[in-house]
């Protein structure tokens, strides 16, 4: 796989997630919503990545490790980088049942609404300095 196939790929899944954050949204499930947020961050971190590196991204879902890795992390502002922390939280997919519970009673439409702006914001800055790199 080339450079830029590697990249699509991942910007690929990344756009599936976010579509399907919104769609949780619609459906009021927020815990997914906010679960595929944290995908959304993490697959674009993965095309970044790719874009910059010629090994693959490493199978963590940590996404301040993952842009440390490709030298992102240092072009981000603080207010980003607090983002990257709350929504690292949400990888609910190994989690047990009560701390799925936990994260769910902190979540509703708004809060959820939220998130996915983030995602939206911090998704696009990523693509521009993606773009700086292609």
């Amino acid at each position: 796989m080339t450079q830029e196939e590697k990249v699509r790929y991942w910007l690929n899944i990344a756009d599936y997630d976010l579509d399907t954050a919104e769609a949780m949204h619609q459906t009021r499930r927020w815990l997914y919503v906010g679960f595929m947020c944290h995908q959304v961050i993490e697959k674009t971190l993965k095309a970044y990545w790719s874009a910059c590196r010629e090994d693959d991204p490493p199978y963590l879902h940590d996404h301040g490790r993952i842009a440390k890795g490709c030298g992102l992390y240092t072009k981000m502002s603080d207010e980003q980088k607090d983002f990257l922390e709350g929504i690292k939280q949400m990888n609910i997919e190994a989690r047990y049942q009560e701390y799925k519970d936990d994260i769910a009673r902190t979540l509703n439409c708004e809060t959820t609404a939220v998130i996915i702006e983030q995602t939206k914001q911090f998704h696009a800055w990523i693509l521009e300095k993606l773009k700086e790199k292609l």
